[in-house]
């Protein structure tokens, strides 16, 4: 299983040396997280190919800042180091299954041509 916790000194790397990235973001008061999270524990077993990271939003504000994340939990699909897929809630692990399954199908230069403006554009 690949589940890390992602930092603000691994962020960078993480999402350079991965093709496809799920991150949770979370916080221990958040009872919907903490419903959450052996969801995201047991589909990260299934996926082992895929990384999974848990993104503590109180003690990486900045990581959230930068996600503009507004509510928790949200997950964050990152694919080739873009931003494909993002949303606030929770979901059951049926819907999460599908979210990693499309995220793997999702060709990246076909999205490109759709959208050719450069990532720093973005």
């Amino acid at each position: 299983m690949s589940l890390i916790d992602v930092t603000k000194d691994n962020i960078k790397d993480t999402i350079e040396q991965n093709e496809l990235i799920i991150l949770d973001f979370w916080a221990e008061w958040c009872g919907p997280c903490k419903r959450f999270a052996p969801i995201f524990e047991s589909v990260a077993k299934k996926y082992p190919e895929v990384l999974f990271g848990k993104i503590n939003t109180d003690l990486e504000q900045e990581i959230s800042a930068t996600f503009d994340i507004k509510s928790i939990p949200t997950l964050a699909v990152i694919k080739d180091r873009d931003i494909i897929f993002m949303q606030p809630g929770a979901v059951n692990e049926e819907v999460f299954e599908q979210i990693v399954k499309r995220a793997k199908e999702v060709d990246m230069e076909e999205v490109r041509k759709q959208n050719p403006e450069s990532p720093e554009d973005r």
